[in-house]
């Protein structure tokens, strides 16, 4: 098969962001972290406003700042879902989505917690912020595709094995 056959069949590039975002995976993706955001809220204010109270100072603190750091985290976490699911719905463009999204801050929503500081929370809080996290990778990955596609290369080779074969001929002088 020469190089040019091939290149006649060859299909336009698939926006797998594009594509996962509207798939059954968002959507699980999003009952996910709207699951994520009430089992937070129902836990902040029944068992966690409890377990605060028995903590020492230092403690008491770090529950604080943590308990603020994972609510403004899963804000941030579920605007951006209700972007997207607004464009999959087709309330917004995808372009309008990237004009709003320029509000949501994904990656600066803070550091992960050290471990050190999580011994000293209530186990159940220490969970939620781990769900939190893995919610948050899970985001920026689809946000990554969707907003910063790779850049399309010129003059990327069609088919992978041609090309290396005539690499091969080029290096032994050979033509095909």
């Amino acid at each position: 098969m020469s190089h040019e056959s091939v290149s006649s069949i060859a299909e336009p590039t698939v926006a797998f962001g594009a594509r996962l975002a509207s798939s059954p995976a968002f959507k699980e993706l999003f009952r996910d972290g709207m699951g994520l955001v009430e089992e937070t809220a129902a836990y902040l204010d029944g068992p966690g406003r409890e377990e605060s109270r028995a903590l020492e100072r230092g403690a008491a603190l770090a529950y604080a700042t943590e308990s603020m750091r994972l609510t403004t985290r899963l804000m941030q976490l579920a605007s951006w879902l209700l972007l997207q699911r607004a464009v999959n719905e087709g309330e917004l463009t995808q372009e309008q989505a990237a004009q709003e999204k320029s509000k949501v801050r994904l990656s600066s929503v803070g550091a992960p917690t050290p471990l050190s500081v999580i011994e000293e929370l209530p186990e159940a809080l220490g969970l939620l912020i781990g769900k939190a996290m893995r919610l948050q990778e899970r985001i920026v990955h689809i946000d990554r595709l969707l907003f910063n596609p790779p850049p399309e290369t010129a003059a990327a080779p069609i088919n992978a094995i041609s090309s290396q074969i005539d690499l091969l001929a080029n290096a032994f002088g050979a033509r095909r």
